[in-house]
């Protein structure tokens, strides 16, 4: 890291002089479970938000910013560290275990705090990896700026909760002492069945914002009267996007696009390259936010983050003038996996459905905690719902394609149309060179990964680059008809490399029927092969597509499970087993694991346990 010598004698005058601070104290309020969905500045139907509209008046609004992913500890480990989470094993809500970061690389309030910032988080940290000393001053509840030394400029994280989805955890009374007209003015996206439930969630929630927002305007009076406003620049965002159903945990705008408003005063605009009181379409995503805060502070962004400065010293007008792509990913939420990549490109939407099998619907303990969420699904299984609400319970293809200009909620897929095809294929090569550069170490399966790379992930993925293009190849092979890669899936279903093998197991699962004539590979694989994964991929294959085998192999594979972890994805693909063929019967008993791993009620072998043998904990 270099920090200028002019920054260190201005940080040494402003020490020595109070009334004239040379560099900017940097504020981030942040909000929990959050869209611009839902706030009228940024769309009409919204709910006012008076404190943040005042700094929106005196800085800018970014209409295009984004979380790389849709959950808090992924997009909290990307805010805070300025890498793609795929690349440095952050992936995974919630971590099984911690990852050091990559060496030489701190969290950027580190950097901070080394030119003389002084460093606070008020609280929240919720990383997945081992959180290095020396990164803040305080982080508590009780942590405030205002313990600086006389002149110190700060950087202060001030986190609202109000809005996280436990606030919409209530029960069925709170809704039918409501009244419809109460609710008549809510508009609800056209994914989301128009009931009362749903309008009473929608209400409640924009409620929250104004809590939130009170909570803020009161953090920003107290600035006001400490006399700070004229050197303090203040980020108000949300940590990812909404939290209503297919939101929070999936790959749309809903669950990754934030809004990012900016407060510039006066005496700071000449950092920023649009003009106090703009709407900026600039993209802007989470890894952006670390090599920003350093430029704005006069301290250039060190090597090996993946972000890009948008204002501040070390920032470029040309570059930012182009600036129109955004990268997200979905992994594991709690216990439901999935893998999800998407690119953004100015108007168009992107999403990689590397599992196009596995439906949103699929269920997750903390999600369907919210009576939406339930609501929702009795419907689709009484018939009730149209085609766009439907497809939240079904079946994706490999990819999508959308036109968020025309399609903001991303409920009609251009993927197949005639005249998107070159736009299709543009993004989807650039979307797969973005993941072999990475590397993405999602091609490998967690547990693999926990056992291999936990020591140095980022040296694992760089040694094993190649092979990660190579299980890409056969990731991709779905994008293709059946009969045109029949033969490469074969090969790969015989190939010495098990995740070869388990991604053509994948992609035989995306075809569904079609791969019917690959059934006894497949049937020798789930009862002769010697990793314990790719047996379960061909059980997933074999029940999902009603193909006899020795059921028994089901008991065996969980039994040989060596973590938590490796149970977790088996019983994943028991999960979507049960939701999509629900006549097929799960004799299983929670004796099949260690007595340890049931220690905790909320671990994810005994949520997922739960849900398969009927105790529901949350009916």
């Amino acid at each position: 890291m270099r920090v200028s010598l002019l920054l260190g004698l201005l940080l040494i005058h402003s020490a020595c002089n109070t009334k004239e601070q040379s560099y900017p104290n940097i504020v981030w309020l942040t909000t929990e479970d959050n869209s611009p969905h839902h706030m009228k500045l940024y769309n009409g139907d919204g709910v006012a938000m008076p404190a943040i509209e005042k700094l929106a008046k005196e800085g800018i609004v970014f209409e295009n910013a984004f979380s790389n992913a849709p959950v808090c500890s992924v997009a909290r480990s990307t805010l805070i560290t300025g890498c793609y989470a795929p690349r440095i094993f952050t992936q995974f809500h919630r971590r099984a275990q911690s990852v050091p970061l990559p060496q030489g690389l701190m969290p950027f309030p580190f950097y901070l705090k080394q030119a003389g910032y002084y460093t606070t988080n008020n609280h929240k940290q919720d990383y997945n990896f081992i959180l290095p000393d020396g990164v803040w001053d305080e982080s508590s509840k009780k942590a405030s700026y205002k313990n600086r030394k006389p002149g110190q400029p700060f950087f202060h994280v001030q986190n609202h909760t109000v809005t996280h989805e436990g606030s919409l955890h209530f029960d069925q009374k709170w809704i039918d002492k409501t009244s419809d007209e109460d609710l008549e003015q809510i508009q609800v996206f056209p994914y989301h069945p128009d009931t009362k439930t749903f309008r009473y969630s929608y209400h409640h929630f924009q409620n929250r914002h104004v809590l939130a927002d009170k909570q803020m305007g009161e953090f920003i009076a107290d600035l006001e009267q400490e006399g700070l406003m004229e050197d303090t620049i203040i980020f108000y965002f949300g940590d990812h996007g909404g939290v209503l159903p297919r939101s929070k945990g999936y790959a749309y705008e809903s669950g990754l696009q934030v809004p990012l408003v900016v407060y510039v005063p006066e005496k700071w605009k000449h950092l920023f390259h649009h003009g106090k009181g703009s709407r900026a379409k600039t993209f802007v995503e989470f890894v952006d936010l670390a090599p920003t805060a350093l430029s704005l502070a006069g301290v250039s962004p060190p090597e090996g983050i993946d972000g890009t400065a948008v204002s501040g010293l070390f920032s470029q007008a040309s570059a930012i003038e182009k600036k129109n792509t955004s990268f997200g990913y979905a992994d594991r939420f709690d216990e439901k996996y999935d893998l999800v990549r998407t690119l953004r490109v100015g108007k168009y939407k992107y999403i990689r459905n590397y599992q196009p099998f596995n439906i949103d619907a699929l269920y997750n303990f903390y999600r369907y905690k919210m009576l939406a969420f339930k609501q929702w699904d009795a419907l689709y299984n009484e018939g009730k719902l149209n085609q766009e609400q439907r497809q939240f319970f079904e079946s994706k293809g490999p990819e999508g394609l959308y036109d968020i200009d025309q399609d903001p909620h991303e409920v009609n897929d251009l993927s197949a149309s005639p005249e998107h095809q070159e736009i299709l294929m543009r993004m989807r090569e650039q979307l797969s060179e973005k993941l072999a550069t990475l590397p993405d170490l999602s091609f490998y399966p967690e547990p693999y990964l926990l056992e291999h790379a936990l020591g140095n992930p980022v040296a694992f993925g760089q040694n094993h680059q190649q092979e990660i293009k190579e299980l890409m190849a056969v990731a991709d092979l779905n994008l293709s008809s059946f009969e045109a890669v029949q033969e490469k899936i074969k090969q790969a279903l015989t190939d010495d490399n098990p995740w070869k093998r388990y991604w053509g197991l994948v992609v035989c699962t995306s075809f569904g029927k079609k791969a019917k004539t690959l059934v006894p590979q497949i049937k020798n694989l789930v009862n002769q092969d010697k990793e314990n994964l790719v047996r379960a991929r061909a059980m997933e294959y074999l029940m999902l597509n009603q193909e006899p085998f020795d059921i028994k192999i089901i008991e065996e594979l969980l039994k040989k499970a060596k973590s938590q972890t490796e149970a977790n994805l088996i019983l994943n693909s028991l999960g979507l087993i049960k939701k999509l063929k629900p006549q097929l019967k799960l004799n299983l008993s929670k004796e099949i694991f260690p007595s340890e791993w049931y220690d905790k009620p909320n671990d994810l072998v005994n949520r997922r346990m739960d849900y398969l043998i009927g105790n529901r904990i949350n009916k």
